[in-house]
C-alpha cells in the first residue's frame, strides 16, 4: 500500500504544479484536492506501516 501511495502522490505532485502555476487552470481545484487527497493517505500508510 505504501507504494501505491507513494506513486499517486508524485502523480498529484505533478498535476499540483501544473495546476498551481495555471498553465491547466481549469484543474488546478482537482489537482489540489488530489494532493491534499495522497498527502493525508501517505500519512495514513506511515502510520500503519510503523505501528502495524
Amino acid at each position: 500500500m505504501l507504494s501505491w501511495t507513494v506513486t499517486f502522490i508524485i502523480i498529484a505532485i505533478i498535476a499540483g504544479v501544473l495546476g498551481f502555476t495555471r498553465i491547466a487552470r481549469g484543474a488546478a481545484g482537482i489537482a489540489r484536492i488530489f494532493f491534499f487527497i495522497f498527502v493525508v493517505l501517505l500519512l495514513v500508510s506511515l502510520v500503519s506501516d510503523v505501528f502495524g
